[in-house]
């Protein structure tokens, strides 16, 4: 890692603290301020209901959670909304698809997700299988290209929540690139080894990878 590229990972720390900052100051948390407002939370519903777009980036964010998961409070997930790009990339050339994906204008690529506590604070990063998020289905390096576009750069629903996912990917780009990388072997694998299949659909195969993180360490390690 070069020194441009350590400094601006700090920066993207430095911006998420200050989030926090501002959060903690009212006594809020990530969390608890994307579904302020919002009514009762009920699982598996997208908070905010319309979800969270950039015109500029086509970032796209949500917040849901799983009824049957312990493990977190709910997660993030990030996308690019890939068909509304100037110069769309290709998709992924699948061995066998069942599933029709979205395409044209609808083209979308999840980019990774975040996982929260449930004190609001990130844990771990994941990705999942292509049927999870009905998404558009693009290599590693691409989508390692998309993640770097991503910003939310407007205070709706919430200036500190968008400024921070968007520090968020940008602080942990190298354990997204690692993530995604081994979302495409583990693809293959899955492929060759079940080639009568659609592995994009089969429901045993949801998450993929799975990263936990801490801001705090990250940092310290980068400062080391």
């Amino acid at each position: 890692m070069d020194a441009d590229e350590r400094a601006a990972l700090l920066a993207a720390g430095d911006e998420i603290r200050e989030c926090y900052r501002v959060l903690e100051r009212g006594g809020l948390n990530v969390v608890g301020e994307i579904l302020r407002g919002q009514g009762e939370f009920v699982e598996y519903e997208h908070y905010p209901r319309d979800e969270v777009g950039d015109a500029d980036s086509r970032g796209q964010y949500y917040y849901h959670a799983h009824r049957d998961d312990t493990t977190e409070h709910g997660h993030f997930h990030t996308f690019i909304r890939t068909g509304l790009l100037d110069e769309p990339p290709a998709p992924y050339a699948a061995m066998r698809v069942d599933e029709a994906w979205p395409e044209g204008r609808e083209a979308i690529a999840h980019l990774v997700a975040i996982a929260m506590d449930d004190w609001g604070y990130p844990v771990a990063l994941f990705t999942t299988n292509r049927w999870v998020t009905g998404e558009t289905w693009y290599p590693a390096p691409v989508v390692a290209d998309l993640a770097s576009r991503f910003c939310i750069d407007h205070a709706n629903p919430s200036w500190p929540v968008n400024r921070w996912i968007t520090a968020m990917l940008r602080l942990f780009r190298p354990h997204i690139d690692a993530l995604l990388t081994h979302r495409d072997a583990a693809i293959e694998a899955w492929q060759q080894a079940l080639p009568g299949r659609d592995v994009f659909e089969d429901r045993q195969l949801e998450v993929i990878g799975y990263l936990p993180v801490d801001v705090e360490a990250w940092l310290a390690e980068l400062r080391a």
